[in-house]
């Protein structure tokens, strides 16, 4: 049985939590765009998609994806999220909107709105 768009997107997510980006960059294709708000911009690939996250992401013990609002329609998944990231002294939570299209079971394009 083949994954939905849906699960495909929430399983990166899931892979995201406890930062295994080899998990996660394995659900991502090779010619995937990423765009996060200025000043980070667009990057293409796994391997951009680790050069944006990998530092974004260093000072955190732990993530927590709470989905708040799911709309899936075709190979389109968008997602309202609740970011939340536990530092070393606090929590700090993100409201996020994330737009994702997958084909062939991998994350062809992903922007996130914050």
């Amino acid at each position: 049985m083949t994954a939905t768009p849906s699960q495909i997107v929430r399983a990166f997510l899931k892979t995201m939590e406890p930062l295994d980006y080899d998990r996660a960059t394995a659900l991502v294709a090779p010619d995937c765009v990423y765009t996060n708000p200025p000043p980070i911009g667009t990057v293409s690939g796994p391997a951009g998609i680790r050069t944006v996250l990998e530092p974004f992401f260093a000072p955190t013990l732990e993530n927590q994806f709470v989905i708040l609002r799911e709309l899936a329609a075709g190979s389109t998944v968008i997602l309202e999220r609740l970011d939340r990231h536990r530092l070393a002294e606090k929590w700090v939570e993100l409201p996020v909107t994330g737009v994702f299209e997958v084909q062939d079971g991998k994350i062809t394009y992903w922007r996130d709105y914050f």
